[in-house]
């Protein structure tokens, strides 16, 4: 089985060397928002290039309207705005029509990020972002360019053999209609794991464009408390063994090794680029993209002090 990638998702050859590939991983990376507070998204423009891919999550209980206005005012400020689409929130297809088409004609989007999203049970017809795939609403309302979940330690509550199904018919699905399907990975914090994934995936002939996931500079303790909220757990042992004390809870944890880890490989495996999670705040992550892409990228002392550059 295989898929074609799109121009703006493939990744970017050259320069072989670690500071070279993590360079190239970081330039273009994508990098998500909450919706909390519309009016911060006017910061967002001095902190990223013009045109970055901003993802706008859809979390449990948020209006569909948050989502909007922040999406729209990411286009204002020059901003490129991924909104997530949450299957489990629409009662049915006609109101994700609706929203669909809103933020195409209000926020200019043409693209989004189907996911099933966390509620327990669905609000209306749908339990799976496969079943609103299938509808065809979103290539209706004038979105093809549709990125969908991965899951490089599986899912904490649906078996692996389901998610490859679950992948297998969306590739069908969007190879038959004309879709550009992508991926965007869960955060980890273990680098092999996730070479091991993408090995696993490029062996089954996908050769979709997959974004990697990370988590951006945060405490450890912020890092726990989300790889425990969304089931990561088997990698958190990538964040340093060692006592438990309030200082090392408090240290600051970026997502160095772990690309360093993965950056040799980006060319054989056909890594589009990298997704940051911005668990320490917009502003932190967008420096560390930054740095990163301009080759400043240090491994730091507590991880051997090793400094790559490009």
């Amino acid at each position: 089985m295989k898929h074609g990638q799109s121009v703006e998702n493939r990744p970017v050859r050259g320069d072989a060397r670690p500071g070279g590939a993590i360079a190239r991983l970081a330039r273009g990376a994508s990098i998500e928002t909450s919706t909390r507070n519309v009016a911060d998204v006017t910061g967002y423009a001095p902190l990223v290039p013009p045109g970055t891919e901003v993802h706008v999550t859809f979390l449990p209980g948020t209006p569909y309207h948050h989502v909007l206005s922040v999406a729209a005012r990411l286009r204002q400020v020059g901003l490129e705005p991924v909104p997530h689409l949450a299957a489990r929130r629409f009662a049915s297809a006609a109101a994700v029509a609706d929203f669909t088409a809103r933020l195409r004609d209000e926020a200019g989007v043409t693209r989004i990020l189907l996911i099933a999203g966390d509620s327990a049970t669905g609000a209306g017809a749908f339990s799976s972002s496969l079943q609103v795939l299938e509808t065809g609403v979103l290539q209706a309302c004038g979105i093809r360019s549709i990125g969908v979940a991965g899951y490089p330690e599986g899912h904490p509550k649906i078996p692996t053999s389901v998610l490859d199904e679950a992948l297998e018919r969306k590739i069908r699905y969007a190879e038959t209609h004309g879709i550009d399907l992508f991926v965007v990975t869960q955060f980890c914090f273990d680098g092999h794991a996730l070479l091991d994934w993408m090995r696993r995936l490029r062996g089954r002939g996908i050769t979709l464009p997959v974004r990697i996931g990370v988590a951006g500079p945060a405490t450890v303790r912020t890092l726990l408390f989300y790889a425990v909220r969304c089931g990561i757990g088997a990698s958190m042992k990538a964040l340093g063994s060692g006592p438990v004390s309030l200082a090392r809870l408090l240290d600051r944890r970026g997502p160095e090794r772990l690309v360093a880890t993965i950056a040799p490989h980006a060319d054989e495996l056909d890594i589009a680029g990298l997704h940051l999670f911005p668990f320490g705040g917009f502003a932190e992550s967008a420096r560390w993209i930054a740095d990163a892409a301009a080759g400043r990228f240090s491994l730091g002392e507590r991880d051997e002090d090793v400094e790559l550059t490009s």
